[in-house]
């Protein structure tokens, strides 16, 4: 087993059972959220002719920056930003661990992490994880797509790379995006979130 594996268990959350349902609507829409990237924004705004992607994500949770044994997500955000952008679906990160809000994950140092890693993509702040709260969300990064009309069509990681024990790479996120915007079955709806825990105040 890899040591990341080993070093990470307490932090890792592989359960689907209490996340939001497939279908139900984006909550929060209409709510603006600060933009470490520029103008505040909100989620409708950010919005594509086809959809919605939310990426949960953090300053320094090793499945996000990585580790020696581990690339960490991160590295994927501006390609799936540029890859969701040629499928017309809206593509912005969250942060939502309010618990270090006055530390590692401070406003100041979500505008150093974007310039450092160039963000192409919007990082918002969500305040008191309400956000968070609302999807059930459960770790950095944990992902949620939206079709046009804000309903959830996919939840779970972007891919299954942590798994080491895989026979092949699959790209949930792609190619639920793929398949929402193609109007095709969606093989995988909801898979595992892996990562480290959102850090709230307190849990919801």
């Amino acid at each position: 087993m890899p040591r990341i594996f080993t070093l990470l268990f307490l932090f890792f959350v592989g359960s689907i059972a209490a996340q939001v349902k497939l279908k139900s609507e984006l909550p929060l829409a209409d709510q603006s959220f600060k933009n470490c990237n520029g103008t505040d924004l909100t989620l409708r705004q950010a919005l594509g002719e086809n959809g919605l992607v939310l990426v949960f994500s953090c300053n320094t949770c090793p499945f996000v920056v990585g580790t020696p044994d581990f690339p960490g997500w991160e590295r994927q955000y501006n390609d799936l930003y540029n890859f969701a952008k040629e499928q017309k679906v809206g593509f912005v990160l969250l942060n939502s661990n309010e618990a270090k809000r006055d530390k590692a994950d401070s406003f100041s140092e979500m505008e150093i992490r974007a310039k450092t890693m160039s963000y192409l993509m919007p990082y918002l702040v969500d305040e008191k994880s309400a956000l968070a709260n609302a999807l059930e969300a459960k770790t950095t990064p944990h992902v949620f797509l939206f079709d046009k009309d804000l309903k959830l069509i996919y939840s779970g990681s972007i891919d299954n790379i942590w798994d080491n024990k895989r026979k092949k790479d699959i790209p949930y996120l792609k190619n639920a995006i793929i398949g929402m915007v193609l109007n095709n079955k969606i093989q995988f709806k909801e898979t595992p979130p892996r990562g480290c825990s959102i850090k709230r105040v307190s849990n919801p």
